[in-house]
């Protein structure tokens, strides 16, 4: 007969202990002796709580390659809670270059508009030089058109004559 798409493991079963076997430690994973093991280990594990609660008021737990490797990182700097009352508020923090060259283009670019808006500035000039030269077109434009509507007027009149 066929088993189906997969194959068993040509070395055998798995064997799983009974809950009565591993009371009894009979199982064939653990020795005889294991109870006791067990019972020496949570003995031991008591004591090492007891002695670690000491040790940890002592000294704080240090983890990994810390306590080996004793180094300044700035990147690892402890954060300190700092309360309302000890706050220094005269104290002012430094800012980075980034928020330093940002707040001078800020600056700069107020001052250019504003000197803009005083027409003090060569773009200005310019604008302004550009402006006054339409609006004499336009003016010109305009008592063209009056002279040319009067004549139409006049010629008009005329023809009605």
């Amino acid at each position: 007969m066929g088993r189906g798409k997969f194959k068993g493991k040509p070395t055998g079963r798995r064997q799983f202990s009974t809950p009565e076997e591993m009371m009894a430690g009979t199982s064939a994973n653990r020795p005889r002796t294991f109870k006791k093991e067990v019972a020496e280990v949570e003995d031991d594990e008591r004591f090492e709580e007891e002695s670690e609660e000491e040790s940890e008021e002592e000294s704080e737990k240090v983890k990994g390659t810390q306590g080996v490797i004793q180094i300044e990182n700035p990147n690892l700097a402890k954060l300190k809670n700092l309360k309302a009352r000890d706050v220094d508020p005269d104290k002012t923090t430094e800012l980075s270059r980034r928020e330093r060259e940002e707040i001078e283009k800020q600056r700069a670019h107020e001052r250019f508009m504003r000197l803009q808006e005083q027409g003090k500035t060569e773009q200005a000039r310019k604008d302004l030089e550009r402006l006054a030269l339409i609006r004499q077109q336009r003016a010109d434009a305009a008592k063209k058109r009056e002279e040319e509507k009067a004549a139409k007027d006049q010629k008009k009149i005329e023809a009605r004559k």
